[in-house]
């Protein structure tokens, strides 16, 4: 119940319930303290704030993309910190269609929680309803989270080169036409995708409310990519591991699991100037 997506109405109901932990994901790689301000600013009733850079992603360091995964151990202790632990159920949001939020819901199912949402339609649509807002900070409730990760829910760069190479996987990329061509390239260096991968901007997931497709679309437009590869052996990739987690979701949601995630992505690729590049469908 409620481990892929979670509607405003039913969320609504639950905003004083000890056992629901909210979590506000609100992050602007551009301005990174952007989100702490919207959160300070107006957020949904008892729901605490997660930075991205800070919370959700491990220091920057040679070798690694933009948002390494963090320690397990430390991440850890910071979802406790927030509440979340055993019994707990959790929700997601941002502002911008999930691609954000999803991070935390991929890492929590990562660290063995896998009762997790994501809010559909996210803050943009709390707001269209008139739900509630508020600019007090949420109490703190510390618990113990107790992490079992399961690593085979990732992938590094030396498996991924390997099982391209062996055409083992599909590779599927989260981010825009424009930069997996390499037509622009706004954050990462250098411009492009990793030869043999696919293109499904995590837009596609959405409708025009900026909510999911439904299941069985979304399951249409997987398929129409997979053709006879089974979910599992799908490898889903972005910039830096954020918004390829969207992805992941709607294989979820379409009942299409097993996929995995590419944790460093084309920010880490890149870093191995011997790796291959590809641009403009090559």
């Amino acid at each position: 119940m409620f481990k892929t997506l979670i509607d405003t109405a039913t969320l609504s109901g639950f905003l004083d319930d000890p056992q629901w932990v909210i979590v506000d994901c609100r992050f602007t790689l551009t301005d990174t303290e952007a989100g702490a301000r919207a959160y300070a600013a107006g957020h949904i009733p008892g729901a605490c704030y997660a930075h991205l850079d800070r919370d959700l992603a491990a220091p920057v360091a040679p070798g690694t993309g933009r948002h390494p995964l963090p320690d397990p151990a430390v991440l850890a202790r910071t979802l406790g910190s927030w509440g979340i632990g055993r019994g707990k159920r959790v929700v997601v949001y941002d502002d911008s269609f999930g691609a954000i939020a999803v991070r935390l819901w991929w890492m929590l199912r990562w660290l063995g929680h896998d009762s997790v949402a994501l809010l559909d339609g996210g803050l943009p649509k709390w707001r269209r309803e008139g739900r509630p807002l508020t600019s007090v900070a949420a109490a703190s409730r510390p618990v113990v989270f107790e992490a079992h990760p399961d690593d085979r829910l990732w992938v590094a760069s030396e498996f991924l080169r390997d099982a391209v190479a062996r055409r083992e996987c599909l590779l599927m990329d989260a981010r825009s036409e424009e930069r997996f061509c390499g037509d622009v390239e706004p954050l990462d260096p250098v411009a492009g995708h990793i030869p043999g991968a696919v293109n499904l901007p995590f837009e596609d997931n959405l409708g025009m409310s900026g909510e999911f497709l439904p299941p069985e679309d979304l399951r249409s437009l997987y398929l129409g990519l997979l053709s006879d590869v089974p979910p599992e052996r799908v490898i889903q990739m972005c910039g830096s591991g954020v918004t390829a987690c969207h992805n992941l979701l709607a294989m979820e949601h379409a009942g299409l699991r097993g996929a995995r995630l590419y944790a460093g992505s084309w920010s880490e690729w890149i870093t191995d100037p011997l790796r291959p590049v590809a641009v403009n469908g090559g």
